[in-house]
């Protein structure tokens, strides 16, 4: 049988199995997808496949060694490639453990924490495939932590467009049950590529909670920032002029959307003032949407006063993406970039349901957060950084002649 004939048969076989959604038969399917993975990372990793002759060679292959993975499908017989004259270890499984590990962590914290119930046990049965010993838990905490830290603490460079948001998870307190806030930033990078920079968990996001956090980032070496994107979340408004005094920010347009909708005297009339919203944040330049302002707070003067007083009050904070290049203004007029960030982390975080301890959520947050940050880093470019300082030039000439234009009209 050629090699063509055996991967067709090797996904005739994973189609039928997802089809059929046996367990059984996705064991052996999900150990030789994982096998042949290994093997294609360790050729590319020597630069050069079994018994090719090639300068470019780094190393030889060596092998294989036996390892068994518990994972929600069952034990895994793997067996991970090995080298000589190089250091390797497969990728693909170490990105795949990390969340995974992370997670029986948490679940197997609570069990032995005395936090469980029967359902607990059952998902810590699930997840891990066997009973967990303290042992166990303390090697494995100290392994994930090590690695965590590192990259919480990671030294950060020039990021022109930094992006915030906060979620809540159900952390143990004193006896009782709190929702505590975690705090993630991302930026953009000078090469147009997205990066985690930080993660932080506290009872609340209160000014000091973020000011701590953005400096913590300062202080590993954040620089260049040219833009501050989030939604008015508690205490970050105090925290920014703090940090970052100088930085424009950018307030979330999606959120505020939302927000004017709240000041809608009549039900019927939120869907009408949110595509007003809308539409003032779609105008094709600054000048327009200033216009549009005007406009719509003349048209809902009568019917919708306590609209438009928070529309003159907030409106200039979700228009300061204006300022930066066209292209980029959908990319950084929210922070919906990060939104598909929380939702996975809520996806997880729902398994284990509640953490017995801050060093818990943070754990598993931050394995989340490091998959998230390797897809990013390797994927494709997300902005073209070069845009940003000629339009930014450009736009700064543009306002200076308006000021002057104004100057002149005055004086006149």
């Amino acid at each position: 049988m050629t090699p063509d004939q055996k991967q067709d048969n090797l996904l005739m076989t994973i189609v039928e199995a997802l089809s059929s959604c046996d367990g059984d038969k996705m064991r052996p399917i999900l150990e030789a997808v994982l096998n042949a993975v290994m093997k294609t990372e360790r050729d590319m990793a020597l630069q050069a496949g079994p018994y090719e002759r090639s300068q470019n060679r780094l190393g030889y292959a060596n092998g294989f060694k036996s390892k068994t993975l518990n994972s929600r499908m069952g034990k895994l017989e793997l067996s991970i490639p090995q080298t000589r004259g190089t250091n390797f270890y497969p990728g693909s499984l170490e990105k795949g453990l990390r969340s995974e590990r992370a997670l029986k962590l948490a679940v197997a914290e609570m069990y032995l924490k005395g936090v469980s119930t029967r359902r607990v046990e059952k998902i810590t049965e699930q997840l891990c495939g066997l009973e967990i010993s303290s042992t166990q838990v303390s090697r494995m905490t100290q392994e994930l932590d090590v690695e965590f830290e590192k990259f919480r603490n990671r030294p950060l460079e020039s990021f022109p467009y930094l992006i915030l948001d906060a979620l809540y998870l159900k952390v143990r307190h004193n006896g009782g049950v709190r929702d505590q806030s975690v705090l993630i930033a991302y930026g953009v990078n000078t090469f147009g590529k997205r990066e985690i920079l930080g993660a932080s968990i506290s009872l609340s996001e209160a000014e000091i909670h973020w000011r701590n956090f953005l400096e913590g980032l300062v202080k590993r070496g954040l620089s260049g920032v040219q833009l501050i994107t989030s939604d008015d979340h508690s205490g970050i408004r105090a925290a920014l002029k703090s940090v970052f005094p100088s930085v424009p920010w950018q307030r979330c347009q999606f959120h505020m959307s939302q927000n004017a909708q709240q000041y809608a005297p009549k039900k019927h009339m939120r869907e009408d003032i949110a595509l007003s919203v809308r539409n003032i944040f779609n105008s094709p330049s600054l000048e327009i949407a200033e216009t549009m302002v005007r406009q719509t707070i003349q048209h809902f003067s009568s019917s919708a006063p306590e609209f438009t007083n928070w529309l003159e009050n907030n409106i200039s904070e979700g228009l300061t993406c204006f300022q930066f290049p066209q292209k980029h203004r959908k990319k950084i007029r929210t922070s919906n970039g990060i939104e598909r960030v929380n939702r996975e982390i809520k996806r997880r975080t729902r398994v284990a349901m509640l953490f017995p301890n801050d060093a818990s959520a943070l754990r598993l947050v931050t394995a989340v957060l490091m998959e998230i940050h390797e897809e990013w880093v390797t994927g494709r470019q997300y902005l073209d950084i070069e845009d940003l300082d000629s339009d930014k030039v450009c736009y700064a000439h543009k306002r200076e002649l308006k000021k002057a234009d104004s100057s002149r009209k005055n004086v006149a």
